[in-house]
């Protein structure tokens, strides 16, 4: 696997772990922008496999989905999944009074570890 895919992984895994500690704490806006970023750290990890790079969430987000989702290297859920959270990470960021909730949060979290597992998978059997 190439270092910055990698690094881009274990970037990934601690986000997951920082969401879980701070729903832990019922930080939910917070938590939610952390499953966010595990999975954008996902994303620009198999695109820095393949030699992409991008300076705007906007664009990781539409090349995961032209790179992957629309191939089929990966279920075009991940892809949802990806845009969802984001969603969820402008709403906590940036709403004064957020609905996120728990539920939401735990789910977004699930999906984090399911997408950073996909990409390990796909990773170890390119290289």
């Amino acid at each position: 696997m190439m270092p910055e895919a990698t690094k881009l992984l274990v970037k990934a895994e601690r986000s997951i772990d920082a969401a879980q500690a701070l729903l832990n704490r019922a930080d939910l806006d917070f938590a939610a922008s952390r499953a966010y970023y595990a999975m954008f750290y996902v994303a620009e990890a198999v695109l820095s496999a393949k030699g992409l790079r991008f300076r705007k969430h906007t664009g990781v987000h539409a090349a995961f989905g032209e790179q992957f989702a629309k191939t089929g290297s990966f279920d075009p859920k991940f892809h949802r999944w990806l845009v969802d959270a984001f969603d969820q990470r402008i709403q906590g960021d940036y709403d004064v009074e957020s609905a996120v909730t728990s539920e939401r949060i735990t789910a977004l979290i699930q999906q984090a570890r399911e997408f950073l597992q996909e990409a390990k998978t796909y990773l170890s059997s390119r290289h």
